[in-house]
């Protein structure tokens, strides 16, 4: 595990707060971007794989360390690995870069529960889907 991969984007005027900086809530924003699209490109597991099986996602937890500002219109680097599987959740670890300078904006982890849609009851991840997420 902890094999890190990284999703690129700009900051849109939508992101951007009352200090002419990103908001906080944006950068949670962002890691679920960047995690839907890692999970398709990297660990080729899209989201709608999930959906079709009956199950979803919820986040539990997260944790995010603010470093500096970001603004609008640069590019940002969502870089994530999974640090831990557990039997119904996985814990995921981020950093939040500028790309021209790859400087560190933010940092955190975030605690994501698989769900079962129609219960809406953690569910045990089965053998291939952890295979897929312990690269």
């Amino acid at each position: 595990m902890k094999t890190k991969f990284d999703t690129e984007l700009t900051v849109r005027p939508s992101e951007i707060d009352y200090n002419r900086h990103v908001h906080q809530a944006a950068y949670l924003d962002y890691l679920l971007f960047a995690r839907v699209d890692q999970m398709r490109r990297c660990y080729e597991m899209p989201i709608e794989e999930f959906f079709k099986r009956g199950l979803s996602w919820a986040t539990k937890s997260i944790s995010i360390v603010y470093h500096r500002s970001a603004f609008m219109g640069e590019r940002l680097v969502i870089r994530t690995w999974v640090d831990e599987i557990y039997k119904t959740s996985v814990r995921v670890g981020f950093n939040i870069m500028k790309r021209e300078k790859e400087e560190l904006v933010a940092e955190g982890e975030s605690v994501f529960v698989l769900i079962n849609a129609k219960t809406g009851k953690p569910e045990a991840f089965t053998a291939d889907m952890i295979e897929k997420f312990s690269v």
